[in-house]
Protein backbone atom coordinates (compact mmCIF):
# COMPACT_ATOMS: atom_id res chain seq x y z
CA UNK A 1 0.00 0.00 0.00
CA UNK A 2 1.09 3.21 -0.86
CA UNK A 3 1.01 6.84 0.84
CA UNK A 4 2.30 10.27 -0.27
CA UNK A 5 2.84 13.03 1.51
CA UNK A 6 4.88 16.73 1.56
CA UNK A 7 7.69 17.68 3.21
CA UNK A 8 10.39 20.17 2.24
CA UNK A 9 14.12 20.65 1.60
CA UNK A 10 16.95 23.68 1.15
CA UNK A 11 18.14 25.19 -1.83
CA UNK A 12 20.18 28.03 -0.93
CA UNK A 13 17.90 30.53 1.05
CA UNK A 14 14.95 28.94 -0.55
CA UNK A 15 12.87 25.95 0.30
CA UNK A 16 11.14 23.64 -2.62
CA UNK A 17 8.68 20.48 -1.79
CA UNK A 18 9.39 17.01 -1.40
CA UNK A 19 7.00 14.74 -1.96
CA UNK A 20 7.78 11.35 0.72
CA UNK A 21 6.23 8.15 -1.46
CA UNK A 22 6.11 5.09 1.30
CA UNK A 23 5.32 1.93 0.15
CA UNK A 24 5.00 -1.53 2.16
CA UNK A 25 5.13 -5.08 0.13
CA UNK A 26 5.14 -8.80 0.95
CA UNK A 27 8.57 -10.17 1.05
CA UNK A 28 11.93 -10.23 3.44
CA UNK A 29 11.51 -7.20 6.11
CA UNK A 30 13.81 -4.39 4.80
CA UNK A 31 13.69 -0.97 4.93
CA UNK A 32 15.02 1.33 1.91
CA UNK A 33 15.34 4.80 1.33
CA UNK A 34 15.92 6.40 -2.35
CA UNK A 35 15.90 9.66 -3.95
CA UNK A 36 19.21 10.55 -3.20
CA UNK A 37 19.50 10.70 0.66
CA UNK A 38 21.97 11.68 2.45
CA UNK A 39 24.29 10.31 5.29
CA UNK A 40 21.60 12.08 7.58
CA UNK A 41 18.45 10.68 5.77
CA UNK A 42 19.97 7.35 5.25
CA UNK A 43 20.19 6.82 8.89
CA UNK A 44 17.25 7.65 9.90
CA UNK A 45 15.82 4.23 9.24
CA UNK A 46 17.32 3.64 12.74
CA UNK A 47 15.86 6.70 14.40
CA UNK A 48 12.12 6.25 12.51
CA UNK A 49 12.14 2.56 13.51
CA UNK A 50 12.97 2.96 17.43
CA UNK A 51 10.58 6.07 17.62
CA UNK A 52 7.69 4.16 16.26
CA UNK A 53 8.58 1.04 18.56
CA UNK A 54 8.63 3.10 21.52
CA UNK A 55 5.60 5.38 21.00
CA UNK A 56 3.56 2.27 21.29
CA UNK A 57 2.81 1.65 17.81
CA UNK A 58 3.80 -0.91 15.34
CA UNK A 59 6.82 -1.15 12.70
CA UNK A 60 5.47 -3.40 9.84
CA UNK A 61 7.90 -6.41 9.27
CA UNK A 62 7.20 -6.20 5.56
CA UNK A 63 9.76 -4.60 2.52
CA UNK A 64 9.85 -0.87 3.00
CA UNK A 65 10.58 1.75 0.21
CA UNK A 66 10.65 5.10 0.73
CA UNK A 67 11.01 7.59 -2.52
CA UNK A 68 12.14 11.33 -1.99
CA UNK A 69 11.09 13.02 -5.01
CA UNK A 70 12.03 14.98 -6.92
CA UNK A 71 14.64 12.03 -6.98
CA UNK A 72 17.36 13.71 -9.12
CA UNK A 73 17.89 16.28 -6.13
CA UNK A 74 19.83 15.29 -3.24
CA UNK A 75 17.96 15.27 0.17
CA UNK A 76 20.11 16.29 3.06
CA UNK A 77 18.94 16.43 6.77
CA UNK A 78 17.11 14.64 9.64
CA UNK A 79 14.26 16.50 9.28
CA UNK A 80 12.54 13.98 6.53
CA UNK A 81 12.15 11.50 9.58
CA UNK A 82 8.45 12.93 10.55
CA UNK A 83 7.50 12.37 7.21
CA UNK A 84 8.75 9.43 6.54
CA UNK A 85 7.53 7.80 10.00
CA UNK A 86 4.29 9.13 9.39
CA UNK A 87 4.31 7.76 5.28
CA UNK A 88 5.10 4.12 6.89
CA UNK A 89 2.16 4.39 9.74
CA UNK A 90 -0.64 5.12 6.73
CA UNK A 91 0.91 2.64 4.33
CA UNK A 92 0.26 -0.04 7.57
CA UNK A 93 -3.19 1.65 8.37
CA UNK A 94 -2.24 2.82 11.28
CA UNK A 95 -3.29 6.23 9.91
CA UNK A 96 -5.85 7.44 8.03
CA UNK A 97 -4.19 8.97 4.35
CA UNK A 98 -6.98 11.73 4.30
CA UNK A 99 -5.11 13.42 7.11
CA UNK A 100 -1.88 13.60 5.58
CA UNK A 101 -2.92 15.49 1.94
CA UNK A 102 -3.35 19.28 2.58
CA UNK A 103 0.02 19.37 5.36
CA UNK A 104 3.49 19.82 5.05
CA UNK A 105 5.30 17.47 7.84
CA UNK A 106 9.21 18.64 9.35
CA UNK A 107 10.98 16.96 12.11
CA UNK A 108 13.84 14.93 13.57
CA UNK A 109 12.84 12.07 15.68
CA UNK A 110 14.40 10.79 18.84
CA UNK A 111 14.84 7.36 19.82
CA UNK A 112 11.79 7.32 22.09
CA UNK A 113 9.72 9.29 19.60
CA UNK A 114 10.28 13.16 21.03
CA UNK A 115 10.53 15.69 17.93
CA UNK A 116 13.72 17.52 17.98
CA UNK A 117 13.92 21.18 16.58
CA UNK A 118 15.28 21.38 13.29
CA UNK A 119 17.33 24.46 11.12
CA UNK A 120 15.58 25.78 8.17
CA UNK A 121 12.16 25.87 8.96
CA UNK A 122 11.18 29.37 8.01
CA UNK A 123 11.85 29.07 4.43
CA UNK A 124 10.60 25.20 4.46
CA UNK A 125 7.35 27.19 5.71
CA UNK A 126 7.41 29.59 3.12
CA UNK A 127 8.02 27.69 -0.09
CA UNK A 128 5.31 25.22 1.56
CA UNK A 129 2.95 28.52 1.54
CA UNK A 130 3.72 29.66 -1.68
CA UNK A 131 2.74 25.92 -3.25
CA UNK A 132 -1.14 26.43 -1.67
CA UNK A 133 -0.43 24.56 1.33
CA UNK A 134 -2.01 25.75 4.60
CA UNK A 135 -0.71 23.37 7.27
CA UNK A 136 2.31 22.67 8.60
CA UNK A 137 3.51 19.97 11.47
CA UNK A 138 6.66 20.01 13.17
CA UNK A 139 8.59 19.89 16.26
CA UNK A 140 6.91 22.62 18.98
CA UNK A 141 10.49 24.23 19.28
CA UNK A 142 10.11 25.39 15.66
CA UNK A 143 6.51 26.50 16.12
CA UNK A 144 6.98 30.36 16.95
CA UNK A 145 9.12 30.61 13.75
CA UNK A 146 7.05 28.89 11.62
CA UNK A 147 4.21 30.80 12.39
CA UNK A 148 5.75 34.34 11.52
CA UNK A 149 4.39 32.96 8.01
CA UNK A 150 1.31 35.07 8.29
CA UNK A 151 -1.79 32.73 7.31
CA UNK A 152 0.01 29.38 7.74
CA UNK A 153 -1.42 26.90 10.71
CA UNK A 154 1.15 25.53 12.27
CA UNK A 155 0.81 22.77 14.80
CA UNK A 156 3.71 22.35 17.18
CA UNK A 157 3.89 18.69 18.48
CA UNK A 158 6.55 17.31 21.35
CA UNK A 159 6.60 13.31 19.89
CA UNK A 160 5.34 11.53 17.25
CA UNK A 161 2.42 10.24 19.07
CA UNK A 162 1.02 13.71 19.73
CA UNK A 163 0.35 14.29 16.09
CA UNK A 164 -1.06 10.48 15.81
CA UNK A 165 -3.62 11.10 18.26
CA UNK A 166 -4.35 14.98 16.87
CA UNK A 167 -4.95 12.91 13.92
CA UNK A 168 -7.30 10.54 15.52
CA UNK A 169 -9.23 13.37 17.53
CA UNK A 170 -8.44 12.07 20.96
CA UNK A 171 -6.26 15.45 22.03
CA UNK A 172 -6.00 18.02 19.69
CA UNK A 173 -2.87 20.37 19.01
CA UNK A 174 -3.21 23.56 19.00
CA UNK A 175 -2.10 25.92 16.50
CA UNK A 176 0.83 28.47 17.20
CA UNK A 177 0.10 32.12 16.73
CA UNK A 178 2.27 35.07 17.38
CA UNK A 179 1.93 38.73 16.97
CA UNK A 180 5.12 39.24 14.26
CA UNK A 181 4.51 43.04 14.39
CA UNK A 182 4.72 43.79 17.92
CA UNK A 183 7.78 41.46 17.97
CA UNK A 184 9.35 43.60 15.29
CA UNK A 185 8.54 46.99 17.10
CA UNK A 186 9.55 46.12 20.48
CA UNK A 187 13.10 45.29 19.50
CA UNK A 188 15.38 47.39 22.01
CA UNK A 189 17.50 49.39 20.65
CA UNK A 190 21.67 48.87 21.40
CA UNK A 191 23.23 49.04 24.92
CA UNK A 192 25.66 51.10 23.49
CA UNK A 193 25.41 54.94 22.59
CA UNK A 194 27.45 57.49 21.15
CA UNK A 195 27.09 59.97 23.89
CA UNK A 196 29.66 57.51 25.69
CA UNK A 197 32.38 58.24 22.57
CA UNK A 198 35.27 60.95 24.14
CA UNK A 199 36.12 63.72 21.21
CA UNK A 200 36.59 61.93 18.05
CA UNK A 201 33.91 64.30 16.59
CA UNK A 202 35.17 64.08 12.83
CA UNK A 203 35.22 60.22 13.03
CA UNK A 204 31.48 60.21 14.47
CA UNK A 205 30.69 62.57 11.60
CA UNK A 206 31.94 60.07 8.81
CA UNK A 207 30.25 57.35 10.57
CA UNK A 208 26.96 58.85 10.46
CA UNK A 209 27.76 59.22 6.57
CA UNK A 210 28.45 55.50 6.23
CA UNK A 211 25.26 54.60 8.19
CA UNK A 212 23.03 56.80 6.17
CA UNK A 213 24.25 55.37 2.84
CA UNK A 214 25.61 52.24 3.89
CA UNK A 215 29.20 52.57 2.83
CA UNK A 216 31.77 50.79 3.78
CA UNK A 217 33.62 52.28 6.12
CA UNK A 218 37.84 51.45 7.08
CA UNK A 219 38.97 53.04 10.43
CA UNK A 220 43.21 53.17 10.94
CA UNK A 221 44.44 54.14 14.32
CA UNK A 222 46.81 53.57 16.97
CA UNK A 223 45.75 50.61 19.63
CA UNK A 224 43.56 52.27 22.66
CA UNK A 225 42.20 54.95 20.20
CA UNK A 226 38.26 53.82 20.62
CA UNK A 227 37.86 52.29 17.22
CA UNK A 228 36.27 49.13 18.57
CA UNK A 229 34.35 51.08 20.66
CA UNK A 230 32.77 53.15 17.91
CA UNK A 231 31.96 50.32 15.93
CA UNK A 232 29.51 48.77 18.83
CA UNK A 233 27.60 51.55 18.45
CA UNK A 234 26.83 51.42 14.86
CA UNK A 235 23.78 49.48 15.07
CA UNK A 236 22.56 52.13 17.53
CA UNK A 237 22.02 54.90 14.81
CA UNK A 238 20.97 52.31 11.97
CA UNK A 239 17.52 52.50 10.57
CA UNK A 240 15.05 49.48 12.10
CA UNK A 241 14.44 46.28 10.01
CA UNK A 242 11.32 46.65 7.94
CA UNK A 243 9.07 43.71 8.40
CA UNK A 244 10.39 42.50 4.94
CA UNK A 245 13.56 42.89 5.44
CA UNK A 246 13.63 41.31 8.83
CA UNK A 247 12.36 38.21 6.69
CA UNK A 248 14.96 37.70 4.69
CA UNK A 249 17.52 38.32 7.55
CA UNK A 250 15.75 35.42 9.60
CA UNK A 251 15.45 33.05 6.68
CA UNK A 252 19.34 32.83 6.62
CA UNK A 253 19.88 32.43 10.13
CA UNK A 254 17.12 29.96 10.17
CA UNK A 255 19.14 27.80 7.51
CA UNK A 256 22.24 28.42 9.94
CA UNK A 257 20.56 27.29 12.90
CA UNK A 258 21.00 30.25 15.33
CA UNK A 259 17.30 31.09 16.08
CA UNK A 260 15.83 30.59 19.23
CA UNK A 261 11.83 29.79 20.29
CA UNK A 262 12.64 32.93 22.54
CA UNK A 263 13.38 34.79 19.58
CA UNK A 264 11.98 33.36 16.17
CA UNK A 265 12.55 36.51 13.92
CA UNK A 266 15.32 38.62 14.17
CA UNK A 267 14.01 42.23 14.88
CA UNK A 268 17.17 43.69 15.28
CA UNK A 269 20.20 44.54 12.09
CA UNK A 270 22.43 42.30 12.61
CA UNK A 271 26.03 42.97 14.35
CA UNK A 272 28.38 40.18 13.14
CA UNK A 273 31.96 40.44 14.81
CA UNK A 274 34.04 37.23 13.57
CA UNK A 275 37.51 36.81 15.08
CA UNK A 276 40.38 37.18 12.65
CA UNK A 277 41.20 33.42 12.60
CA UNK A 278 38.32 32.69 10.61
CA UNK A 279 38.75 30.41 7.71
CA UNK A 280 37.48 31.82 4.00
CA UNK A 281 34.32 28.97 4.52
CA UNK A 282 33.41 30.63 7.80
CA UNK A 283 33.29 34.12 6.53
CA UNK A 284 31.61 33.89 2.81
CA UNK A 285 30.22 30.61 3.81
CA UNK A 286 30.68 27.05 1.92
CA UNK A 287 31.14 23.71 3.17
CA UNK A 288 30.63 19.91 1.43
CA UNK A 289 26.89 21.30 2.07
CA UNK A 290 26.55 24.59 1.16
CA UNK A 291 25.83 26.37 4.54
CA UNK A 292 25.65 30.71 4.85
CA UNK A 293 29.03 32.31 6.48
CA UNK A 294 29.49 35.35 8.71
CA UNK A 295 29.01 37.83 5.38
CA UNK A 296 25.14 36.40 4.35
CA UNK A 297 24.86 36.50 8.65
CA UNK A 298 25.38 40.17 8.64
CA UNK A 299 23.07 40.51 5.49
CA UNK A 300 20.92 44.26 6.17
CA UNK A 301 23.37 44.63 9.21
CA UNK A 302 26.83 45.45 10.22
CA UNK A 303 30.30 43.11 9.38
CA UNK A 304 32.66 44.32 11.81
CA UNK A 305 36.25 43.29 10.97
CA UNK A 306 38.61 44.25 13.72
CA UNK A 307 42.36 43.76 13.18
CA UNK A 308 41.94 43.63 8.94
CA UNK A 309 45.61 43.00 8.13
CA UNK A 310 45.48 39.85 10.54
CA UNK A 311 42.51 37.99 8.45
CA UNK A 312 43.84 35.59 6.18
CA UNK A 313 44.40 36.42 2.90
CA UNK A 314 42.33 33.89 1.17
CA UNK A 315 39.67 35.07 3.40
CA UNK A 316 39.69 38.97 2.90
CA UNK A 317 40.13 38.08 -1.44
CA UNK A 318 36.67 36.35 -1.60
CA UNK A 319 34.76 38.84 0.14
CA UNK A 320 35.44 41.22 -3.28
CA UNK A 321 32.55 39.96 -5.27
CA UNK A 322 30.52 39.75 -2.40
CA UNK A 323 31.00 43.24 -1.13
CA UNK A 324 30.02 44.35 -4.71
CA UNK A 325 27.17 42.48 -5.71
CA UNK A 326 25.55 42.05 -1.85
CA UNK A 327 24.92 38.37 -2.64
CA UNK A 328 27.22 35.69 -2.80
CA UNK A 329 27.13 32.10 -4.31
CA UNK A 330 28.76 28.76 -3.16
CA UNK A 331 29.32 25.91 -5.89
CA UNK A 332 30.11 22.53 -4.80
CA UNK A 333 30.59 18.67 -6.19
CA UNK A 334 26.87 18.55 -4.72
CA UNK A 335 25.09 21.62 -5.66
CA UNK A 336 25.39 25.52 -5.42
CA UNK A 337 23.42 27.72 -2.88
CA UNK A 338 23.14 31.67 -3.57
CA UNK A 339 22.67 33.56 -0.59
CA UNK A 340 22.56 37.41 0.24
CA UNK A 341 24.88 39.40 1.63
CA UNK A 342 24.45 43.48 1.77
CA UNK A 343 26.16 44.04 4.39
CA UNK A 344 27.48 47.38 6.15
CA UNK A 345 31.48 46.43 6.13
CA UNK A 346 33.38 48.09 9.16
CA UNK A 347 36.74 47.17 9.66
CA UNK A 348 39.94 48.45 11.61
CA UNK A 349 43.19 48.14 11.66
CA UNK A 350 46.13 49.70 12.98
CA UNK A 351 48.91 51.81 10.48
CA UNK A 352 51.60 49.46 11.29
CA UNK A 353 52.73 46.16 13.85
CA UNK A 354 53.25 47.97 16.57
CA UNK A 355 50.14 50.22 16.31
CA UNK A 356 51.89 53.96 16.44
CA UNK A 357 53.14 55.13 12.98
CA UNK A 358 52.28 58.99 12.79
CA UNK A 359 50.55 58.54 16.32
CA UNK A 360 51.41 62.30 17.93
CA UNK A 361 51.94 60.95 22.19
CA UNK A 362 53.82 57.54 21.05
CA UNK A 363 57.05 57.18 18.50
CA UNK A 364 56.54 54.49 16.17
CA UNK A 365 59.71 51.63 16.12
CA UNK A 366 58.55 49.82 12.74
CA UNK A 367 60.70 49.93 9.64
CA UNK A 368 59.80 51.82 6.19
CA UNK A 369 59.98 48.07 4.89
CA UNK A 370 57.59 46.90 8.03
CA UNK A 371 55.45 49.86 7.51
CA UNK A 372 54.66 48.64 3.53
CA UNK A 373 54.66 44.79 4.14
CA UNK A 374 51.79 45.33 6.69
CA UNK A 375 49.80 47.59 4.75
CA UNK A 376 49.87 45.40 1.77
CA UNK A 377 48.26 42.65 3.61
CA UNK A 378 45.33 44.65 2.16
CA UNK A 379 44.96 44.30 -1.28
CA UNK A 380 44.11 46.68 -3.58
CA UNK A 381 40.77 45.73 -5.01
CA UNK A 382 39.51 45.08 -1.61
CA UNK A 383 40.47 48.65 -0.37
CA UNK A 384 38.90 49.87 -3.46
CA UNK A 385 35.44 48.28 -2.52
CA UNK A 386 35.57 50.68 1.04
CA UNK A 387 34.11 53.61 0.41
CA UNK A 388 35.52 55.23 3.41
CA UNK A 389 38.69 55.45 5.04
CA UNK A 390 39.31 57.69 8.24
CA UNK A 391 42.26 57.92 10.52
CA UNK A 392 40.81 57.66 13.86
CA UNK A 393 43.62 59.88 16.52
CA UNK A 394 44.05 58.90 20.32
CA UNK A 395 42.19 61.01 22.71
CA UNK A 396 43.93 63.49 24.66
CA UNK A 397 43.66 63.48 28.36
CA UNK A 398 41.84 66.49 28.42
CA UNK A 399 39.07 65.05 26.12
CA UNK A 400 38.51 62.11 28.23
CA UNK A 401 38.46 63.77 31.35
CA UNK A 402 35.97 65.94 29.97
CA UNK A 403 32.22 65.73 31.89
CA UNK A 404 30.13 66.61 29.43
CA UNK A 405 28.81 63.55 26.96
CA UNK A 406 28.67 63.79 23.35
CA UNK A 407 25.96 63.45 21.15
CA UNK A 408 23.65 60.92 21.62
CA UNK A 409 22.93 57.38 19.24
CA UNK A 410 18.99 59.07 18.75
CA UNK A 411 20.13 62.12 18.03
CA UNK A 412 22.18 61.31 15.18
CA UNK A 413 19.89 58.19 14.41
CA UNK A 414 16.84 61.00 13.45
CA UNK A 415 19.39 62.82 10.84
CA UNK A 416 20.33 59.04 9.54
CA UNK A 417 16.95 57.92 9.38
CA UNK A 418 16.22 61.60 7.16
CA UNK A 419 18.52 60.52 5.00
CA UNK A 420 17.20 57.11 4.62
CA UNK A 421 13.78 58.12 3.90
CA UNK A 422 15.07 60.08 1.04
CA UNK A 423 16.83 57.88 -1.14
CA UNK A 424 13.71 55.46 -0.01
CA UNK A 425 11.59 57.66 -2.14
CA UNK A 426 14.13 58.62 -4.38
CA UNK A 427 14.55 54.64 -5.61
CA UNK A 428 11.01 53.64 -5.05
CA UNK A 429 10.38 51.54 -7.79
CA UNK A 430 14.08 49.84 -8.40
CA UNK A 431 15.80 47.38 -5.67
CA UNK A 432 17.75 49.86 -4.90
CA UNK A 433 17.54 51.42 -1.20
CA UNK A 434 20.51 52.97 -0.02
CA UNK A 435 23.23 55.08 -2.16
CA UNK A 436 25.40 52.61 -1.54
CA UNK A 437 24.12 50.14 -4.07
CA UNK A 438 23.32 52.89 -6.52
CA UNK A 439 23.62 51.75 -10.20
CA UNK A 440 25.54 53.10 -12.64
CA UNK A 441 22.39 54.44 -14.50
CA UNK A 442 21.04 55.88 -11.50
CA UNK A 443 24.39 57.33 -10.33
CA UNK A 444 24.29 59.40 -13.77
CA UNK A 445 20.60 60.73 -12.89
CA UNK A 446 20.80 61.34 -9.32
CA UNK A 447 24.92 62.05 -9.16
CA UNK A 448 25.37 64.83 -11.75
CA UNK A 449 28.00 67.79 -10.56
CA UNK A 450 28.00 71.18 -11.91
CA UNK A 451 31.45 72.66 -12.83
CA UNK A 452 32.65 73.68 -9.69
CA UNK A 453 32.25 70.29 -8.14
CA UNK A 454 33.06 68.47 -11.25
CA UNK A 455 36.34 70.42 -11.60
CA UNK A 456 37.51 69.50 -8.12
CA UNK A 457 36.63 65.71 -8.44
CA UNK A 458 38.87 65.56 -11.82
CA UNK A 459 41.70 67.25 -9.60
CA UNK A 460 41.49 64.87 -6.78
CA UNK A 461 41.00 61.88 -9.34
CA UNK A 462 44.40 62.88 -10.81
CA UNK A 463 46.25 63.89 -7.73
CA UNK A 464 45.58 60.67 -6.01
CA UNK A 465 45.77 58.13 -8.33
CA UNK A 466 42.32 56.83 -8.05
CA UNK A 467 40.89 54.00 -9.72
CA UNK A 468 37.55 54.24 -11.66
CA UNK A 469 35.69 52.25 -8.79
CA UNK A 470 36.99 55.07 -5.92
CA UNK A 471 35.54 57.80 -8.01
CA UNK A 472 32.15 55.70 -7.83
CA UNK A 473 32.40 55.61 -4.44
CA UNK A 474 32.85 59.00 -3.47
CA UNK A 475 30.14 59.90 -5.77
CA UNK A 476 27.90 58.10 -3.88
CA UNK A 477 29.51 59.08 -0.48
CA UNK A 478 28.85 62.88 -1.83
CA UNK A 479 24.87 61.54 -2.59
CA UNK A 480 24.89 60.52 1.08
CA UNK A 481 26.48 63.84 2.33
CA UNK A 482 24.27 66.04 0.36
CA UNK A 483 20.80 63.72 1.50
CA UNK A 484 21.82 64.39 4.98
CA UNK A 485 22.20 68.35 4.61
CA UNK A 486 18.46 68.20 2.67
CA UNK A 487 20.09 69.05 -0.76
CA UNK A 488 18.99 67.66 -4.04
CA UNK A 489 22.19 68.70 -6.18
CA UNK A 490 25.21 67.46 -4.84
CA UNK A 491 27.59 70.48 -4.47
CA UNK A 492 31.12 71.09 -3.93
CA UNK A 493 30.98 70.88 -0.18
CA UNK A 494 29.66 67.74 -0.65
CA UNK A 495 32.35 66.55 -3.38
CA UNK A 496 35.23 68.30 -0.85
CA UNK A 497 33.76 66.28 2.35
CA UNK A 498 33.67 62.57 0.48
CA UNK A 499 37.19 63.21 -1.47
CA UNK A 500 38.56 63.47 2.66
CA UNK A 501 37.54 59.84 2.85
CA UNK A 502 39.47 58.66 0.89
CA UNK A 503 42.84 61.07 1.33
CA UNK A 504 44.33 57.73 2.78
CA UNK A 505 44.30 55.86 0.23
CA UNK A 506 47.97 57.93 -0.38
CA UNK A 507 49.13 58.62 2.74
CA UNK A 508 48.79 54.79 4.08
CA UNK A 509 48.59 53.06 0.86
CA UNK A 510 50.83 54.15 -1.82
Amino acid sequence: MISVLNSTALCGIDGYIVDVEADISNGMPGFDIVGLPDAAVKESKERIRAAVKNSGLVFPAKHITVNLAPADIKKEGAHFDLPIALGILASSEQLDKKHLSDAVFIGELSLNGDLRRVSGVLPMVISAYQKGIRRVFLPKDNAKEAAVVSGMEVFGAECLKDILEHFLERKSIEPTVVDVRSMLGSSERSKYDFADVKGQVYVKRALEIAAAGGHNILMIGPPGSGKTMIAQRIPSILPELTFEESLEVTKIHSIAGTLTDSSPLVAERPFRHPHHTISSVGLSGGGTNPKPGEISLSHNGVLFMDELPEFRRDALEAMRQPLEDGEITISRAGGSATYPCSVMLVASMNPCPCGYYGDKNKECNCSQTQILKYMRKISGPLLDRIDMHIEVPSVDFEELEAKTRGESSASIKKRVDEARRIQTERYSGSSVYSNSRLTPELMQKYCALGQEAGALLKQAFESLGLSARAHNRILKVARTIADLSGSENIEMEHIAEAIQYRALDKKFFN
